[in-house]
């Protein structure tokens, strides 16, 4: 299937790469429909990643493994949130967190609070909000610039 998008023009997308949000994600509730979009040549280094819109070209939101800015990061997830994605075991779960670009790059964030977990045998999805005690704008520009660094010196 191809589709067209903002940021990387006309993109084709294989059918068992389509994720299915069945409630939408925060503040896109009518948009069920995304897949991962990532530079190829990239692959193994890219550390964002876009969650695109299938059904809205001008909907693409940065992500992040949130490992990669937060090395703790184990939020409280109530099962009952996750019941709609079906079995999940760490070899099918992905989890990502959204990131927020400014204008000024240094001040780039990412919101700990509402991760995005996908089964990626099923390729179903969920944003969820959670109650821990966790920032919804946690500052992650010198954290990135480090991790590129050492990638660099390796």
């Amino acid at each position: 299937m191809k589709i067209n998008t903002r940021l990387f023009g006309e993109v084709d997308v294989d059918d068992a790469k389509i994720l299915n949000f069945e409630s939408g994600i925060i503040g896109f509730p009518d948009y069920k429909k995304f897949t991962l979009v990532y530079d190829v040549e990239r692959e193994q280094d890219a550390s964002i990643i876009w969650l695109q819109s299938m059904d809205e070209a001008q909907l693409a939101l940065p992500i992040i493994n949130p490992l990669l800015v937060k090395e703790d990061y184990n939020p409280t997830v109530e099962d009952q949130f996750l019941e709609s994605l079906g079995d999940l075991g760490p070899e099918n779960t992905l989890v990502f967190i959204t990131v927020t670009v400014p204008q000024d790059i240094e001040k780039m964030t990412v919101n700990l609070r509402a991760p995005i977990i996908i089964n990626a045998e099923n390729r179903k999805a969920v944003q969820i909000i959670i109650e821990d005690d966790l920032p919804v704008r946690f500052p992650v520009y010198e954290i990135l610039s480090a991790n590129n660094e050492a990638k660099e010196g390796e």
